[in-house]
């Protein structure tokens, strides 16, 4: 990784959109020490640490949400605004038609998914300023419909201006840029994690015995991700001769991979996402018993809410794996282009054999996505630390780290091809 990155800033344009990417990471930064105006900082404080119900978005903006500043939000509304249109994408005629129309459906598509985000992240953030007019204490200095609109409003417009630097950090800098701003957000976290553990330690709240399991742990696990977003299952494909003129085209050999982790780390969001939407309306009515007793059920640390959170996961990786990877398609492509597997006729048992095999390793997939989901909450019991850099942020560290350097080489290696022709 070294060498590549030492590669990388000795070639001129490869230099400059790194330290382009740097720029927009700083600016982010800032940003997320903006606060928002007209918030009681004490009475904001005290409802922080009475729950975790918004840990996640809390290091996924990279402690935004914690101080609320502008950028507390985070791009989590553009996640779900893309997630939903990606979906409705296979839904909606008309969206499917425009996915395959190539550059310009595809812009079409990517202007609704920026409205989409827009309207999403006014949503949650009316629904978040009437939740702090409304908690004890209270977290806005003076409730009304004034402040909870200039706190939506301030509050959008920190995600949409997140949401233009992911777009130039795309276009003009290295990686994608959304999910750059989100690895950068969980990163800035880490300093503040290692200083609790370290604090823990000085205090004798956690033995030195516990945190050396706890980074043997860490490491198992983080190698364990690393073999499973890389993981695939080759399927062999021979294409036959094909003779167009003077000219022989085909016979060769190749393979359709087949990743093991297909949907990533979506499922994790959609399971969580459902999960919180109860806790958050039932922190609307703190004096209610019905809504107290909703809480207490969706604890994240009981157990119902353990088996709820991996089964949700399981169900959600195949639901998107299904959506994602049609295996009839797959299968017209290959007889339509005059290709085979070894041993199986084209069409129908072709698409019959991959879905088999991908109902398999998306088991895989599965499960382990929910034991790395639910892993935080064990590693707590087993080694006294609470750990709130879940299972989540660290697929999506690793994910990202790894998809940004294979960018990197690739642009690389085409460099290196393009010197060699001249």
């Amino acid at each position: 990784m070294l060498q590549t990155l030492a590669s990388a800033w000795k070639v001129a344009d490869l230099r400059r959109r790194l330290v382009f990417t740097l720029a927009i990471l700083v600016v982010f930064r800032i940003g997320a020490h903006i606060p928002v105006p007209g918030i009681d900082k004490e009475a904001l404080a005290k409802i922080m640490e009475a729950g975790l119900l918004f840990g996640f978005f809390d290091i996924i903006s990279g402690g935004a949400f914690k101080s609320f500043t502008v950028f507390a939000m985070g791009i989590m509304p553009y996640i779900n605004a893309s997630i939903i249109m990606q979906l409705l994408t296979v839904v909606i005629p008309k969206l499917e038609r425009l996915a395959k129309e190539g550059e310009e459906g595809r812009r079409k598509i990517v202007q609704y998914t920026r409205y989409g985000t827009v309207v999403l992240g006014f949503i949650q953030a009316i629904g978040m300023a009437v939740f702090l007019g409304r908690s004890e204490p209270v977290a806005l200095l003076h409730p009304g419909l004034p402040a909870y609109l200039m706190v939506a409003v301030t509050l959008t417009a920190g995600t949409t201006f997140l949401m233009w630097l992911g777009e130039l950090i795309t276009e003009r800098g290295i990686g994608n840029g959304i999910s750059l701003l989100i690895f950068a957000g969980i990163v800035a976290r880490l300093p503040q994690e290692f200083y609790g553990i370290y604090e823990f330690v000085r205090t004798g709240t956690v033995g030195i015995i516990s945190v050396l399991g706890f980074a043997v742990i860490a490491a198992v696990v983080i190698g364990a991700v690393v073999a499973m977003n890389e993981g695939q299952r080759r399927v062999p494909v021979q294409y036959t001769k094909r003779v167009v003129g003077r000219r022989v085209y085909g016979g060769q050999s190749t393979h359709i991979p087949l990743k093991v982790n297909q949907a990533g780390v979506i499922p994790v969001i959609f399971a969580m996402s459902i999960l919180l939407f109860p806790n958050t309306l039932a922190s609307w009515f703190p004096q209610n018993a019905l809504a107290q007793r909703v809480v207490q059920f969706f604890d994240f640390r009981s157990v119902q809410y353990m088996v709820l959170y991996a089964v949700l996961i399981i169900f959600f990786t195949y639901f998107y794996t299904a959506v994602t990877f049609n295996p009839v398609d797959v299968a017209d492509n290959i007889k339509k282009y005059g290709g085979f597997i070894p041993g199986l006729r084209p069409g129908r048992p072709t698409a019959e054999y991959l879905e088999r095999i991908l109902t398999r390793i998306t088991f895989a997939g599965a499960v382990f996505l929910a034991f790395i989901a639910i892993l935080p909450n064990l590693v707590t019991a087993a080694t006294g630390l609470n750990v709130y850099f879940g299972g989540t942020s660290l697929l999506i560290v690793v994910g990202v780290a790894l998809d940004t350097m294979k960018q990197l080489e690739a642009q690389l290696l085409m460099r290196h091809y393009e010197g060699f022709i001249k």
